[in-house]
């Protein structure tokens, strides 16, 4: 019942600022009704309009500012409530109490983001994706500011404003938009050798996601956890996808792209609505204080993970994301997250990228939300009442009684008191500091090369395709000869094969790089700090292929239907039936959007051939009937037809050709391929409902990629 009560305490409060304008009459923003919204004030009916008109000032003024400064990074993005849930205790690691109590709730709101691109920009660029979640716990906000990506690509918060400014588009034209294939990224990321193990994972198939229900999400720092004893931990987080972590390729994300560039925000918004609750596994990486260094790497290093095979990920809890916002702007747009947002039990390290964060969030939100009262907004209200003497400042809601704003005080019976440890007071891990004021990097951040290798090395033999023909696109976009002779260079330092490879594509060759490591000073001695060129101590880390992925459920994939007159109704009811009762989503697609007649009766379309696309489903099944067959056959539908099968088996997907469907299957491209394919099914060749659902449980047949490209 606690629980219950503390996970509703945060939906009540958001309830409590929403409003219906059902039944309700029209009013200003003081609740003044309105007798007329359809004419200004004006001398005369065809005269001036009043500056004395306050009703129309106020809506226009109100207009004018419906738009807050967007995010300069992750300005596109989707959110969702819900609930946290311990499974099993850390407590002998972190007071912290949502992280103590076994079978514990606690309220989040997770959003998911892209990075470089605009709010306006599409789903499905190749990118990193940001993954926040805001911990609304009995001792404060926690808030986990995650991305989908392990790593990062700079070592110091120095350079992130480089990074962006190189990534965002180009000042003189503002090209492109939510890409990084063009000069400046790659000429950014060909002099900083340190970027090289991030890179490899943007150019990988983690970039470009299936759905946000199918990407893990990495704290990226070390933090530290600090028991009720004072000791402390160094921690990574993860979240793993109950659904296993998948991508689309990239030729499927450009079609998907102009499509349904909400694809993403879609698919998200609809599994919550469907009650297919995305969830993920939350675990820790734990390190002992004493063992900071026994690795080849420093901790300190956001360019570095610890590979799954050296720490084990210890699986202490379940993260469900089961309501969808009420108002995208007030909740999704507004809520502000901060890496700096704590609870006792939680401190940070000396990641010199994270503390460069603990300014930046702030000084941002100050900035896009106007106000140091930004956590007043509902989504970012804490659960507690805060208590404090801070004052007045734009937009403040809160009412704050009494004479006194200040401590210690003594007209105000000393309130509000400072906190005791014992009464969960934060406190800050004592540590010893000390060293010259320097402008200067530890030497142990200089192994830039390592990591990115055992990233490559870990990749199935289609990951690492992929990867190279992303490399290829990116870098066939830069006009200028010497950053892609420059970036190949850097790639030979990873595997001289992949260089080869990309090179050979490029039209350059793979030449020793000599240029300085620009991760470094300009006085400094490079010859004493260029990174080395070195085999990683874990030679092959399985957690870092999406190969051996849960790929043993339906649940929430998207199955296309292809009918039209004629089709067989049994056959249809029977096989949506049983994929529906797996959890998979059926949607039907017809020449038009007019009811199709089945020799059951009508049904009635979602999409037709023309207003969706192959890559919008994650399988498709052929309806069975030979009139149907026949009337997708003909001329006016044919092309379209033949285009959807064609380009979901170019894009190793499942494939279901029900009875009378030979002719589809004869004309389509997968009739020319003499080889057995497991996710391609032929009703004809004995194939049965039960192997199509065991194809689109694999999700895609990846190895045979090559053989289905046409």
């Amino acid at each position: 019942m606690k629980n219950e009560t503390q996970n509703n305490k945060k939906l009540d409060q958001l309830e409590a600022h929403s409003t219906s304008n059902e039944n309700e009459k029209l009013t200003t923003n003081q609740g003044l009704k309105i007798n007329n919204n359809q004419d200004s004030l004006k001398s005369g009916d065809r005269g001036p309009t009043l500056l004395e008109d306050f009703i129309l000032r106020e809506k226009i003024t109100h207009f004018d500012h419906e738009r807050i400064p967007e995010r300069i990074v992750h300005a596109r993005g989707s959110g969702a409530h819900g609930v946290f849930k311990l499974n099993k205790s850390l407590s002998a690691y972190t007071k912290a109490k949502f992280l103590s109590e076994v079978g514990k709730e606690t309220p989040v709101f997770v959003r998911f983001s892209t990075v470089a691109g605009s709010k306006g920009s599409t789903d499905l660029a190749r990118d990193v994706r940001g993954f926040a979640i805001k911990f609304y716990t009995e001792e404060g906000n926690y808030d986990l500011v995650a991305n989908n990506m392990p790593v990062f690509f700079i070592q110091d918060a120095i350079k992130f404003p480089d990074l962006v400014h190189a990534v965002k588009p180009e000042p003189d034209n503002e090209i492109p938009q939510a890409a990084s294939a063009h000069d400046t990224f790659w000429d950014f990321i060909s002099l900083m050798p340190e970027s090289m193990h991030m890179i490899m994972w943007l150019m990988s198939d983690r970039a470009i996601p299936r759905s946000l229900r199918m990407m893990e999400g990495f704290g990226v720092h070390s933090f530290k956890f600090i028991n009720k004893e004072g000791k402390a931990h160094f921690v990574k987080f993860h979240f793993k996808p109950k659904l296993g972590v998948h991508s689309v390729a990239w030729d499927e994300a450009q079609r998907i792209s102009g499509a349904d560039p909400d694809f993403h925000k879609r698919d998200l918004w609809e599994a919550i609505e469907d009650g297919a609750y995305p969830e993920w596994d939350f675990g820790v990486q734990l390190i002992p204080e004493e063992n900071e260094h026994q690795f080849d790497f420093d901790l300190l290093d956001p360019t570095k993970l610890i590979p799954e095979e050296e720490v084990p990920v210890e699986i202490i809890g379940t993260l469900t994301l089961n309501k969808n916002p009420e108002n995208f702007f007030a909740e999704t747009e507004q809520v502000a997250f901060h890496p700096g947002h704590l609870v006792p039990g939680i401190d940070f390290s000396n990641d010199p990228l994270l503390q460069g964060r603990l300014f930046s969030y702030t000084d941002t939100q100050l900035s896009r939300l106007g106000s140091p009262n930004f956590h007043e907004i509902p989504i970012n209200r804490s659960i507690n009442t805060v208590h404090n003497n801070q004052r007045d400042g734009h937009m403040r809601q809160q009412i704050a009684k009494g004479k006194v704003s200040y401590e210690p005080n003594s007209i105000g019976g000393g309130c509000p008191f400072q906190a005791m440890m014992s009464e969960g007071g934060f406190t800050s891990h004592q540590e010893r500091v000390s060293g010259e004021k320097v402008r200067r990097r530890s030497q142990s951040f200089v192994d830039h090369y390592s990591q990115a290798k055992l990233f490559y090395n870990s990749q199935s033999l289609p990951e690492q395709t992929h990867l190279q023909k992303a490399l290829v696109f990116e870098l066939s976009k830069v006009t200028i000869p010497e950053i892609r002779e420059r970036m190949v260079g850097q790639l030979n330092f990873i595997d001289h094969d992949l260089a080869k490879k990309v090179a050979g594509k490029l039209g350059v060759t793979v030449e020793k790089l000599e240029q300085p490591n620009h991760s470094i000073p300009a006085d400094a001695n490079i010859s004493e700090l260029q990174s080395e060129e070195r085999e990683p101590k874990t030679k092959i880390s399985r957690a870092l292929s999406m190969k051996d992925t849960v790929k043993d459920t339906i649940k929430s994939r998207k199955i296309g239907f292809i009918i039209a007159n004629g089709a067989d109704g049994a056959a249809i009811s029977n096989l949506k039936t049983k994929l529906e009762s797996k959890g998979a989503k059926v949607e039907l697609i017809a020449p038009s959007l007019a009811p199709v007649k089945t020799n059951e009766g009508s049904i009635t379309p979602k999409h037709s051939l023309s207003s969706i696309a192959s890559v919008c489903f994650d399988a498709l099944y052929i309806g069975a009937g030979e009139k149907s067959a026949a009337e997708l056959m003909a001329p006016e539908n044919r092309h379209l037809a033949l285009r959807f099968i064609n380009e979901a088996y170019k894009h190793c997907k499942a494939i279901y050709f029900g009875s009378g469907t030979e002719t589809l299957y004869n004309n389509s491209n997968i009739a020319a391929k003499q080889h057995e394919d497991p996710a391609v099914i032929v009703s004809k060749e004995g194939g049965s409902d039960e192997q199509f659902i065991k194809a689109v449980a694999r999700h895609r047949v990846w190895d045979l990629e090559m053989e289905r490209n046409m």
